[in-house]
C-alpha cells in the first residue's frame, strides 16, 4: 500500500435524469427514512446502465458502476472510452468536486485537477491573481508561489496579459495558464481531462512533455483522459478502459488501445466488418459494407458499394497509423483505369497489402468515393481498425504522394455483383 497513492474501491455514481436533476424533497425524505431504519437506498435498485442509444425505463442512471483500480506513485494512467463512458465523472470524484453514490476512494497526496476550461479560475481576477489564488488553494505559501511564478508565465506564454482579467482571455490562453498552474505548483497528483484539445499543436506537445517530466523526473502521479489516442499512447504505460459507466479492463496501454479500437466492430478471429445502417438514396455512389482481414502475410480490405446512376468515380482507401499519419492510399483506378466509369449496380472491390509494408502499430481505415476533381460522393472515416504486432521484414515499399508508403499492393478489379 505504501507505493499506492490512489485506491478506488467499488465506486458507483448515480444521477437522476430530468429537469430536477440532482433530486427532489420527496426522494430525499424517502432516502432518509430508509437510512434511519438501516435499509438500502431504494433508488439504487432502479438505476439503469448509462447507454445513450436507448431511452430506458428509469429516471435514474448509473454514470459509473462498481469501478475498482489502484494507481501507483509516479505512474501516468490513461483513461479512455467513448463519450458518456464515465471518464469525466470518475475524475470529478477523484478531484472531490462530487461524491460517489457508493464505494470509497483513498488518496495520498495533494491533487491539482484540470477538468474543464477555467477550472479554479475567477474570471474577474487577473492571471497573476489567479496563480496566487490557485497556489493558496493547494496549500502553498506566498514565497513558494513566487518562486514558481516566472516559470508558469513562461510556460503559458501569456506574459503580456498576465495582469488582465482572465475573462478576456481566449479559451486557448485560459487552458495554457490553467495547465501551467496545475503542473508547476507541485501537486503530488495531477488530473487532466480532455481540455488540452483546446490548445494548439505546439501547446499540446509542450503539455505532454511537461506531464512526462512531472512523472519521470519528479515522481508525481498523472491521470490523463483524452480522445487523442496518439497522446495516450505517447504518454502512458498503463490504461483504464471504461464503457457505458462500467469497468472493462486495465493494463498495458497497447493492449487496452487495441481492445478499445476494436470494440466498435463485431469481430470474428482476425476479421473485422462494418455494415452501414442507413442509406442515402440521393447519393450516386455509396458504401454498403467493408471488411478487413489480417493473415500471416497480408492485410486484405474489401469494399461493397452501390452505384445508383452512371458515374465516374474513384474508390479509395486510406490506411492511417495510431498517430494519425496517412501511411498508404490505394485507389481502384491505380491498376485499372477502366474502373473509373461505373454503371448502376452493386460492386465489390478488394485491396491486398503485404505485411512487409507495415511496421507494428494500430491502423485505421478510411473509405472515400469521389470524382477526378476530388468531389466526394461518400466518405467514411476510421470505420475499421487492425493491429500489426510484429515486424515481418524490412519495409517493402517506395515513397508515395498521399501517404508515406507506396506498397507493392495487389488489386482485384471492381466486380459487379448485382
Amino acid at each position: 500500500m505504501s507505493n499506492i497513492v490512489i485506491k478506488v474501491e467499488n465506486i458507483s455514481k448515480q444521477y437522476r435524469l430530468g429537469k430536477v436533476g440532482t433530486g427532489s424533497l420527496a426522494h430525499d425524505l424517502n432516502r432518509t427514512w430508509h437510512r434511519l431504519r438501516g435499509k438500502e437506498d431504494p433508488y439504487l435498485k432502479i438505476g439503469v446502465m448509462n447507454d445513450r442509444s436507448f431511452k430506458g425505463g428509469s429516471e435514474y442512471v448509473w454514470a459509473l458502476q462498481d469501478i475498482n483500480f489502484d494507481v501507483k506513485r509516479g505512474e501516468v494512467l490513461g483513461i479512455i472510452g467513448r463519450n458518456g463512458a464515465g471518464k469525466s465523472t470518475l475524475l470529478k470524484i477523484l478531484s472531490r468536486t462530487t461524491t460517489p453514490t457508493t464505494g470509497q476512494i483513498k488518496i495520498r497526496g495533494r491533487i491539482a485537477s484540470l477538468l474543464e476550461v477555467g477550472t479554479g479560475f475567477h474570471p474577474d481576477l487577473s492571471g497573476r491573481e489567479n496563480i496566487f489564488l490557485n497556489g493558496a488553494i493547494l496549500g502553498m505559501t506566498k514565497t513558494e508561489i513566487k518562486n514558481k511564478f516566472d516559470e508558469i508565465v513562461d510556460f503559458a506564454g501569456v506574459e503580456r496579459y498576465i495582469d488582465t482579467p482572465v475573462k478576456r482571455y481566449s479559451s486557448g490562453m485560459y487552458v495554457r495558464l490553467a495547465f501551467g498552474v496545475a503542473a508547476h505548483l507541485e501537486p503530488e497528483i495531477l488530473i487532466v481531462d480532455e481540455v488540452l484539445a483546446v490548445g494548439d499543436a505546439e501547446f499540446q506537445k509542450k503539455a505532454i512533455g511537461k506531464m512526462k517530466d512531472v512523472s519521470d523526473k519528479e515522481g508525481r502521479t498523472v491521470l490523463f483522459v483524452s480522445h487523442n489516442i496518439a497522446a495516450i499512447h505517447t504518454l502512458t504505460n498503463r490504461c483504464l478502459y471504461l464503457q457505458n459507466g462500467k469497468f472493462v479492463q486495465i493494463g498495458n496501454t497497447d493492449e487496452i488501445i487495441t481492445l478499445y479500437q476494436h470494440s466498435g466492430n463485431p469481430e470474428t478471429g482476425n476479421l473485422l466488418r462494418y455494415v452501414k445502417d442507413t442509406l442515402n438514396e440521393n447519393k450516386p455512389i455509396e458504401l454498403l459494407s467493408s471488411n478487413v482481414e489480417v493473415s500471416d502475410k497480408s492485410v486484405a480490405v474489401s469494399v461493397h458499394y452501390i452505384v445508383r446512376r452512371e458515374v465516374g468515380s474513384v474508390v479509395s482507401i486510406k490506411i492511417v497509423n495510431l498517430q494519425g499519419i496517412p501511411i498508404i492510399t490505394l485507389r481502384d483506378t491505380d491498376k485499372d483505369a477502366e474502373s473509373f466509369s461505373k454503371s448502376p449496380g452493386k460492386y465489390a472491390v478488394m485491396f491486398t497489402v503485404p505485411l512487409t509494408s507495415l511496421a507494428p502499430n494500430i491502423f485505421k481505415i478510411t473509405f472515400s468515393f469521389s470524382d477526378m476533381k476530388s468531389e466526394r460522393f461518400d466518405y467514411m472515416e476510421d470505420l475499421l481498425s487492425f493491429t500489426i504486432n510484429e515486424q515481418k521484414s524490412n519495409i517493402n515499399a517506395t515513397a508515395a504522394r498521399d501517404g508515406i508508403l507506396n506498397p507493392q499492393a495487389d488489386f482485384v478489379s471492381a466486380t459487379q455483383i448485382i
